[in-house]
């Protein structure tokens, strides 16, 4: 079998993935995630694992992160996941499209620049004195 590429990304978060055949190991960053304590970024990364099912047995995932903060990492993760995961399988697709739309379909929001003469964030104002 031909190994699968594909890329997730949320906000400043790239995740790149690598499916190829395997017994259902899961690296990230070389680290495999059975190791990664239980939280809830944890539990969002699983997700597209559990919606998969018996189909995790036969493939490995090998997942390169980089940029953004835990939660975007997360969810380029979890994007990464699902969609090499819908071109091993096409079955697949419709389940996470039903499941959630953002396995498959990145979130495009991103931060709002902050503009010049400005306090702080992207709209504040300078505060006006009438007297």
């Amino acid at each position: 079998m031909k190994p699968i590429h594909d890329v997730g990304k949320r906000k400043r978060a790239i995740a790149r993935a690598t499916l190829t055949e395997g017994t259902g190991t899961i690296r990230i960053n070389s680290q495999e995630l059975s190791t990664f304590p239980e939280n809830m970024y944890k539990k969002r990364i699983e997700e597209p694992l559990l919606i998969a099912g018996s189909v995790m047995n036969k493939v490995n995932i090998d997942i390169n992160v980089k940029g953004g903060g835990v939660n975007g990492q997360a969810d380029a993760i979890r994007l990464a996941i699902a969609k090499v995961l819908a071109g091993y399988d096409k079955k697949l697709h419709k389940l996470f499209l039903n499941y959630d739309r953002t396995l498959l379909v990145a979130d495009v929001r991103r931060r709002e620049v902050r503009k010049p003469n400005t306090h702080g964030k992207a709209r504040s104002k300078r505060q006006k004195s009438y007297r």
